[in-house]
């Protein structure tokens, strides 16, 4: 299996956007948005930070409901689909296409999350650095959201080391490898769509629970909770999913 880094710089082009955008319905969106929506506490006119924002569907949703999100994310073709489809629908959003932990901004947002299971693609300072990052961007006492479906106590006891997926008109194969001394999920992806086909390599860090929880709390958040559905379900083993909602610490506390 490869053990390349930086994997992701250019992973997110061709048929790896086309399978983003034909895996998440419209249902799924409202209800990430009203997760969101509640477990931000968000009020109107927030500002919201969404990274890595993909190609916007989220961020353009809130902004439909009156928050003002701004949306990061490296892949330049995921940005320029953002900003087009904001202008086309009027939607009051901001695009910068940069990597997760360039994130210039000082105490401006209101709130922010990491959906998509996008945690855990850098190393370990990498990932902490993210989190430190977002953390700085937050104004104190604002609430931070991060998907960890892809934590150590969910993956594990589930992996395969072939799946077959078919999403709209494209093959998914994933063929997965398990690094225990690296804690690292390697996957080698192919797509295959209208007899096209595309291999990516991906590497994903598989914290526990209490690895994340630390992390967090490492980066300066307080008050961690954590959901195991968009539901609001308190997370216990098997759950199939994860949401850490946890608070920037106030200066005075």
């Amino acid at each position: 299996m490869n053990n390349q880094t930086d994997w992701w710089k250019d992973f997110f082009t061709g048929l790896t956007l086309d399978l983003w955008r034909a895996a998440v319905s419209k249902e799924q969106t409202h209800a990430e948005s009203d997760f969101i929506e509640k477990m931000l506490r968000l009020q109107p006119q927030s500002t919201i930070l969404d990274v890595p924002c993909g190609s916007g569907r989220l961020s353009l949703e809130l902004a439909s409901r009156g928050y003002r999100p701004t949306g990061v994310d490296i892949s330049q073709g995921f940005i320029d689909e953002a900003r087009a489809a904001s202008q086309q629908l009027q939607r009051n959003a901001a695009w910068e296409c940069r990597e997760m932990r360039d994130l210039p901004w000082q105490e401006q947002f209101d709130g922010a999350f990491c959906f998509g299971n996008s945690f855990g693609y850098l190393d370990d300072d990498g990932n902490l650095a993210f989190l430190n990052a977002v953390a700085r961007a937050l104004k104190p006492g604002a609430r931070f959201i991060l998907d960890a479906a892809g934590n150590a106590e969910n993956v594990l006891p589930r992996i395969e080391e072939r799946t077959e997926t078919q999403i709209g008109d494209i093959l998914f194969i994933e063929e997965n490898s398990y690094d225990y001394v690296r804690g690292r999920l390697d996957t080698e992806y192919t797509f295959v769509k209208d007899g096209r086909t595309e291999k990516r390599f991906g590497s994903h860090r598989l914290y526990t629970y209490r690895e994340i929880s630390n992390l967090l709390h490492g980066a300066g958040f307080v008050e961690c909770q954590s959901y195991g559905s968009l539901n609001g379900e308190p997370f216990k083993l098997r759950s199939e999913q994860l949401f850490f909602v946890a608070t920037k610490k106030n200066k005075h506390k």
